[in-house]
């Protein structure tokens, strides 16, 4: 094929013809329907939890109040004390911040790796992507769960062991989606006008092909967060999570289970708080994908 002069050579396609559109359109999307605006409110609240929580919480994390074991909740102890006396509202609040951060990175280097894979596979074709898709493949056929707890058991659990499990585990469905996107874009006429143009396979993957596969992506990305949230407090619930004294939801749910008679409410709360935050990723999740699908960015 004959490269052309970049100044002859077909004309880049625009944004607008790309079907690209503002965050003011995604956030008009977001916050113009009841179920949407509660899961985007409800993400920004835990959000803002963790990154103001320990300015917000009345009591350390680890602080044993003398004499206060097992009380109800109440104007004092909001979500009640444990067993041992620690302000569960305290733990709750401080906990958020590892319950967010983790599936946070997580779930940014999920759609990093798993988008350069996806889209480069899916552009080069050939042999290439048949090998590197049935490996994608084969690491898919393991349940997610039983993985990790096998590389945790093996490794230690430790929050750089579980960034990298979840990591492994869900590159590979991004990968797979992401693929799947660039397939469908590869014949389109703006990326033949930059092969035309000369242009390196770097610039047509991450200048040409990736604004394509953006709506996909940002769906997948909130679908990720979400079940890395769960993953992350299945851990802590199983003991391979974040280890004490770190407040991990999880392991509170776990801690509770023992003295359950006694102490109900030192359950309730985090598990309602682990419900809650993935509910408002789900609804915000689906929240993305309407406002594409309405664009015509999604099938």
């Amino acid at each position: 094929m004959t490269t052309l002069d970049k100044s002859t050579a077909a004309p880049r396609m625009t944004a607008s013809e790309r079907g690209q559109f503002s965050l003011r359109t995604i956030f008009q999307g977001l916050t113009g329907r009841p179920m949407p605006l509660v899961g985007t409110l409800i993400v920004t609240f835990f959000i803002a939890l963790a990154l103001f929580g320990p300015q917000i919480a009345p009591f350390r994390f680890d602080e044993i109040i003398r004499g206060a074991a097992r009380q109800p909740p109440s104007s004092t102890y909001w979500f009640g004390t444990d067993h041992l006396g620690r302000d569960v509202f305290s733990r709750v609040v401080w906990g958020a911040r590892e319950i967010i951060t983790i599936p946070l990175i997580t779930t940014f280097l999920c759609v990093t790796l798993g988008a350069t894979i996806g889209m480069f596979i899916g552009y080069v074709g050939g042999w290439v992507d048949e090998i590197v898709a049935r490996l994608l493949d084969s690491l898919l056929a393991i349940p997610a769960l039983v993985l990790a707890m096998v590389m945790l058991g093996t490794i230690g659990p430790s929050v750089a062991g579980i960034i990298i499990v979840i990591v492994l585990l869900y590159t590979p469905i991004v990968a797979r989606v992401v693929r799947s996107a660039t397939l469908n874009l590869r014949a389109a006429g703006y990326i033949e006008a930059a092969k035309l143009r000369g242009e390196n396979i770097a610039y047509i993957l991450f200048r040409e092909i990736l604004p394509g596969v953006l709506p996909a992506l940002a769906v997948e990305a909130a679908l990720r967060f979400s079940y890395a949230i769960f993953l992350t407090a299945s851990l802590g619930f199983l003991g391979l999570g974040v280890q004490p004294p770190s407040p991990d939801w999880g392991r509170m749910v776990n801690e509770a289970r023992s003295t359950f008679s006694l102490t109900p409410w030192a359950l309730w709360f985090p598990a309602a708080a682990i419900g809650l935050l993935i509910i408002g990723v789900n609804l915000l999740s689906d929240g993305l994908r309407r406002v594409f699908r309405r664009e015509g960015q999604l099938v």
